[in-house]
C-alpha cells in the first residue's frame, strides 16, 4: 500500500500523487486480478471501491499525472488463459461511485449544463445494484450464440457452455422486436440462502469454504467443466445491452419492458424518478429493505431514463457520463488516536498524521488516518489520546470524523503543531492564502531530497529501473547521491557500491546499464523530472509542445526570470498554465542552486526536440478550436466534447496558430481578436455542418 495514503487528496503534493498512482495502478491490478480471475479476493468489495475512488480523486486534482495504465482507463482484468477470449460488440463499461446526497447532486448538474437542459426535462430509472458478475451474452436471430466474462471491459472470457446450464438465461428469445444481433448485460449471483446451503454442503465435504454470495458466483461460473457450474444454484438478473441492431425502445423503461416479453429476469424494484427527491427516496427505501432481499445488493444504479439522450452524452474514459452508482451509507468505528506525527513532502509541506490503535473498518484494519492541516486538527479539536471516530467513506483515506469529548483524559492538551521542520529543524512557515505549512529548508532538508530524487527516477520522468525509493534512500545516507546529477556518476563509484549489503556485480551492472539508457530523453519528460512545484506531466507537456527545445525554452525561462514581460506573458499565454503555476516556473529559474543543476545535467544527457504529431484519421486531427460565446444547439461543453472526439484540439484563446473560431451569441473580444489575425471564424449553423460532415 502507497505510504501516501493517509494523506488527503486536497493535501498531496504532486510528487506524492505520482507516486501513489503508481502504486495504485499496481495494487488496483492486483485485486483485479484475484477477483476477476483467480475468485480469491484478499479484500471486501467495499475497500476495492475506496481504493478506486482514491484512484479517481488523485486523477481528478491532478489530470495531467493519469497513467496509461490508469486502473481508471480498464475495467475488471484481462482474460485468463486458461479461457478463450471474446470481443466485445460494444465496450462492458463500469460506474462512477457516489456515497452521498451532494455526489448525486453534483452528477445531475453535470448532465444538465452539458446538455443545456433543465433538470425538469431529464428521468432517470433507478434500480438496485446487483453484488453479482457481470455477464455479456450475445444473442444471434434471437438465439443464444456467445457468452463472456466482463474481462478487460472490451475482451472477456469465453464461459458459453457455463452460461447455458443457468435456468434464467433463455437460449431462445421469443416474443416480438427480436433485433438481429444483441447483447444482453446481466450479473450472475446466488441467493443468501442458496449461498448457505452452498457453504454447508462444501464443509460437509471438507472443502474450502466460499467467502460470500458473489466470490461463489465468479468461482462457479468460471470452471473449465461445464457440469460443475451446473451443480450450482447461480440465478440471473439482465440490466442493460451493449451491441443492438433494429433498437425498438426509446427509453430504459420500455428497454426493461422488452427484457420481460423476451422472459429475461429483471429486478422486480425499480422506479422512474422525475426528481431528486424521488431519486434519494428510492435509494433510502432500498437501504432500508436491503436486509429483505434474497440477495446482496450495495446501492443504487440510476440511468438517464431517455436513450436519445444517453446517446449525446457519451462516455468519458471507462465510464458513461448518463449513469451513477450511488452506494450505502459507509461503516464506522471507534479507537484511540495514540501520536499526531508529521511528514515532509518533496516541496516541503508538512502533513499530519494521526497514529491509531489497529481497528477494522468496513473489513479493513485501520492504523493511520489523515488530519488534513493544522487548520483541520484545530477545527475538531483532535488530540492526542483522544478516543476518535474513524470512517471511509467515498475514498480509501481513512478520515477522522469526531472526538469522543466525554472520553478525553483530563489532563489533555490542545496539539501544538511545529514550526519548525521535524526532518531538518529549519523554520515552517505558511502562505495567507495556503492552509498548508512549508519547510523552508529546501534542498538541505534531506525529506525533501530524498523525494525530489525519488521523483526524478520515476517512471513519467527519467524511469531508471533499480532505483526505488529505498536504494534512492540508502544512496542518500551513504552519500552516493545528493543531486540528480550524482546519478549519472555512479558508475565511478563501483567500489563502493560493492561493499554495500545486497549489491553483487551483476546487479550494479543491471542498474548502470538502466541508467545509461536514460541519458536521452524527451523535453517533456525532461522538465516534469525537474520537480518544479504544479508543474506535472499534461503542464510540462503543454510547455514543451509550445518551445519546442530545451534551449528555447530555458532562454526564455531566464527572460522572464529576469522581468522580461514579453517572454513572461508568452509563458503566461499557453493555454492550461495559470498565474501560480508560472510564478513557481520563475522561482525556479530565480534559484541559483536550480540554474546550477541544470548546467551540471545537460552536460550528461541528451534532450530531444518536440515534434507535432497527429492522428491523420479524423478529419479534425491536428487542428485547433476556440469556443466563444453562448451556443443554442449544444452546449459549450458537449461541443468541446465532440471536437475533441473528431481529433480537434480545443483552447481557450485565440493565437495564430488556431484553425477555426466558432462563435455563439454574445461573442466578443476573441471574434474580434480572431478577425484581425485573419483565423477563419464559423457561426453555429457552420459548425454543426462542418461536425456531421466529418461523421
Amino acid at each position: 500500500m502507497s505510504k501516501y495514503i493517509h494523506i488527503p487528496v486536497d493535501a498531496l503534493t504532486e510528487e506524492q500523487a505520482t507516486f501513489e498512482l503508481e502504486d495504485l495502478a499496481h495494487e488496483i491490478k492486483h485485486h483485479n486480478e484475484l477477483y476477476h480471475q483467480k475468485d480469491t479476493p484478499e479484500i471486501s468489495d467495499a475497500a476495492f471501491d475506496k481504493l478506486f475512488q482514491r484512484n479517481q480523486a488523485i486523477e481528478k486534482k491532478f489530470p495531467h499525472l493519469k497513467r496509461e495504465d490508469s486502473p481508471s482507463q480498464f475495467v475488471g482484468s484481462a482474460p485468463a488463459a486458461v479461457f478463450s477470449k471474446i470481443p466485445h460488440g460494444v465496450p462492458m463499461l463500469s460506474l462512477n461511485n457516489g456515497f452521498s446526497k451532494e455526489h448525486i447532486v453534483d452528477f445531475i448538474k453535470k448532465i444538465c449544463r452539458f446538455l443545456s437542459l433543465s433538470e425538469n426535462a431529464l428521468e432517470f430509472i433507478a434500480e438496485p445494484k446487483i453484488d453479482g458478475v457481470s455477464t455479456n451474452l450475445l444473442y444471434e436471430n434471437g438465439f443464444l450464440t456467445k457468452g463472456a466474462t466482463r474481462g478487460d471491459g472490451k475482451v472477456g472470457e469465453d464461459i458459453t457452455n457455463n452460461l447455458k446450464t443457468i435456468k434464467d438465461i433463455p437460449h431462445k428469445i421469443h416474443g416480438g422486436n427480436i433485433p438481429k444481433r444483441i447483447e444482453i448485460r446481466g450479473e450472475i449471483y446466488i441467493t443468501k440462502n442458496d449461498f448457505l446451503e452452498l457453504n454447508q454442503s462444501r464443509e460437509k465435504e471438507e472443502e474450502n469454504l466460499f467467502a460470500n454470495p458473489r466470490n461463489a458466483a465468479a468461482g462457479s461460473l468460471r470452471q473449465l467443466d461445464s457440469t460443475i457450474t451446473a451443480s450450482r444454484p447461480l440465478r440471473f438478473f439482465a440490466y442493460g445491452y451493449g451491441l443492438h441492431q433494429d433498437k425498438s425502445f426509446n427509453t430504459e423503461q420500455e428497454f426493461l419492458d422488452q427484457l420481460k416479453k423476451w422472459a429475461f429476469p429483471i429486478p422486480t424494484t425499480y422506479r422512474l424518478c422525475k426528481t431528486l427527491d424521488d431519486m434519494l427516496d428510492f435509494h433510502a427505501f432500498m437501504e432500508k429493505e436491503r436486509a429483505k432481499l434474497s440477495y446482496d445488493i450495495d446501492g443504487v444504479v440510476y440511468k438517464i431514463n431517455q436513450i436519445h439522450l444517453q446517446e449525446r452524452l457519451g462516455i468519458i474514459s471507462r465510464t458513461p457520463r448518463w449513469a451513477i452508482a450511488h452506494k450505502f451509507t459507509a461503516e464506522q468505528a471507534i479507537t484511540f488516536l495514540q501520536n499526531i506525527t508529521i511528514q515532509v513532502g518533496r516541496t516541503g509541506t508538512l502533513t499530519p498524521v494521526a497514529e491509531l490503535a489497529p481497528v477494522n473498518v468496513g473489513g479493513v484494519i485501520v492504523t493511520r488516518a489523515s488530519l488534513h492541516n493544522e487548520d483541520e486538527i484545530k477545527r475538531k479539536d483532535i488530540r492526542i489520546g483522544d478516543m476518535v471516530k474513524i470512517q471511509r467513506a467515498g475514498d480509501v483515506i481513512p478520515q477522522i470524523v469526531g472526538v469522543i469529548v466525554d472520553q478525553r483524559p483530563i489532563h489533555s492538551e490542545e496539539f501544538i503543531f511545529p514550526d519548525h521542520c521535524p526532518v531538518c529543524g529549519s523554520h515552517t512557515i505558511r502562505e495567507s492564502d495556503e492552509a498548508i505549512r512549508r519547510c523552508t529548508g529546501g534542498l538541505i532538508c534531506s525529506a525533501q531530497i530524498i523525494e525530489r530524487l525519488r521523483h526524478f527516477v520515476s517512471r513519467d520522468a527519467f524511469d531508471i529501473d533499480g532505483l526505488g525509493y529505498k536504494h534512492i534512500e540508502r544512496f542518500y545516507q551513504e552519500g552516493l547521491i545528493k543531486t540528480p546529477t550524482d546519478i549519472f556518476h555512479l558508475k565511478n563509484k563501483i567500489n563502493i557500491l560493492e561493499t554495500l549489503e545486497g549489491w553483487g556485480k551483476q546487479s550494479i551492472k543491471n542498474l548502470l546499464e538502466s541508467i545509461e539508457k536514460r541519458r536521452t530523453i524527451s523535453l517533456d519528460r525532461f522538465i516534469y523530472a525537474l520537480g518544479i512545484r504544479q508543474i506535472g506531466q499534461r503542464t510540462s507537456g503543454l510547455i514543451a509542445k509550445h518551445y519546442k527545445t530545451y534551449d528555447q525554452w530555458y532562454k526564455s525561462m531566464i527572460s522572464s526570470s529576469r522581468d522580461n514581460n514579453e517572454d513572461r506573458e508568452e509563458l503566461v499565454n499557453i493555454d492550461g498554465i495559470g498565474p501560480s503555476t508560472v510564478n513557481d516556473i520563475i522561482s525556479f529559474f530565480t534559484e541559483p542552486h536550480n540554474l546550477s543543476l541544470l548546467e551540471n545535467l545537460i552536460k550528461e544527457i541528451e534532450i530531444e526536440n518536440i515534434s507535432s504529431h497527429s492522428n491523420n484519421n479524423l478529419l479534425l486531427s491536428g487542428k485547433t478550436l476556440v469556443f466563444t460565446g453562448t451556443l443554442n444547439t449544444m452546449s459549450r461543453t458537449e461541443a468541446k466534447a465532440l471536437a475533441e472526439k473528431l481529433g480537434a484540439t480545443v483552447t481557450s484563446s485565440v493565437s495564430k496558430q488556431t484553425d477555426f473560431v466558432i462563435i455563439g451569441s454574445d461573442a466578443g473580444s476573441k471574434a474580434n481578436k480572431a478577425t484581425s489575425l485573419g483565423v477563419k471564424i464559423l457561426n453555429e449553423t457552420e459548425w454543426i455542418k462542418l461536425t456531421t460532415s466529418t461523421n
